[in-house]
């Protein structure tokens, strides 16, 4: 089993939004740190918006924030979201599978999913949130006097 890359992208995009959690973080700069396509980035964002785990801020010096502390967005809420989780044919609204009303192993993967949730929901996105990564992702802010040379 694997993640899709939507969701692998929609939970590094919520570790660089916490780690900058004192400034509006922008897809750009999210897509350049990653090396990401940000067009595809824009469908995560946009998802992750929609499910509450960013507010996007429009207009000049807009972007984008955490709709909540770190420490409340759970992991298995966030992977929820993001990923289908139809692991097999059956578990989709398009299953042509002859041997559906027989078989056991809907039940099996049912279990094995249940599983794995509730192990991410034992995590909040302020677990993945650690020195070595907050090195590596933050970027801070320079006030404006600075650029141009004014600072008192």
């Amino acid at each position: 089993m694997y993640l899709t890359q939507h969701t692998d992208y929609g939970l590094r995009v919520l570790v660089y939004t916490a780690i900058n959690d004192d400034t509006l973080v922008n897809i750009g700069t999210i897509a350049e740190t990653y090396n990401i396509s940000k067009s595809h980035l824009m469908k995560v964002v946009t998802s992750l918006v929609k499910g509450g785990f960013l507010v996007s801020v429009r207009g000049k010096g807009g972007g984008l924030r955490l709709a909540d502390n770190p420490e409340n967005i759970n992991i298995g809420a966030v992977v929820r979201h993001l990923e289908p989780m139809q692991v097999v044919e059956c578990m989709g609204d398009n299953n042509e599978c002859l041997i559906t009303p027989s078989c056991r192993l809907t039940g099996i993967i049912t279990g094995a999913i249940k599983a794995f949730f509730s192990h991410l929901d034992q995590y909040s996105l302020q677990d993945l949130l650690d020195k070595p990564t907050y090195d590596i992702l933050y970027t801070p802010r320079i006030p404006i006097n600075e650029i141009r040379g004014t600072a008192d």
